[in-house]
């Protein structure tokens, strides 16, 4: 998906009927930090994926793919990296997946 994590928590607690106050409150936060979070002025605390999974009846490996996809779009975009970065970041990525097997 296209959009940042916190919009991706509105479009599921908006498709679920969930209100701020709701989401909130299943995730243990108060409605104004969740309000941030989907705003992109806070972060999302990586240790509520499983719950945010199991709220939504998500497979967690596609929630930590939004969750880690978007921080590494971040990181890419506050560095002002270039378009290739990924395709070499990609290829170290691979060559440590094959290091670790060995």
């Amino acid at each position: 998906m296209k959009e940042t994590f916190g919009q991706y928590i509105r479009i599921l607690r908006t498709q679920k009927g969930y209100t701020l106050t709701q989401l909130a409150a299943k995730l243990d936060l108060d409605a104004a930090n969740l309000s941030k979070i989907e705003n992109g002025k806070r972060g999302f605390d990586q240790k509520k994926l499983t719950k945010l999974s199991e709220i939504f009846e998500l497979d967690i490996e596609e929630v930590k793919d939004e969750y880690v996809s978007d921080k590494i779009a971040q990181h890419i975009y506050e560095l002002g990296c270039s378009a290739e970065l990924l395709k070499v970041a990609e290829e170290k990525a691979e060559y440590r997946r094959t290091q670790k097997n060995e």
